[in-house]
């Protein structure tokens, strides 16, 4: 399986689809935009970037989309996220630096 972002249904959403592009199926349905990030190394979770709360913020799921949790609640933004090796942590990118954002 596959997680990947696409605008297809008019705003940006987290979808998994088959290795040969079948069984495509939306994991985020909402007004926000939301990126995936990564697996985690266990499969089971997948960590993403939403401005769903109005700010982009780091969030996690299970893989079948449910329970959808806020990891970050800070004014900057935060994007890119991905997971450690062993999953037990998430890395992220962020401009609480106070530095211009670039994507």
């Amino acid at each position: 399986m596959f997680a990947f972002t696409s605008n297809r249904d008019g705003d940006y959403e987290v979808y998994l689809m088959n290795a040969d592009g079948s069984a495509v199926v939306a994991l985020t349905n909402n007004s926000a935009s939301d990126y995936v990030g990564g697996w985690s190394p266990d499969g089971q979770k997948i960590v993403f970037q939403s401005d769903r709360d109005g700010n982009s913020e780091i969030y996690v799921m299970n893989a079948d989309g449910s329970a959808p949790t806020r990891l970050t609640n800070n004014p900057s933004f935060e994007f890119h996220p991905m997971w450690s090796s062993d999953g037990q942590k998430i890395a992220f990118a962020s401009n609480r630096d106070g530095t211009t954002r670039s994507m």
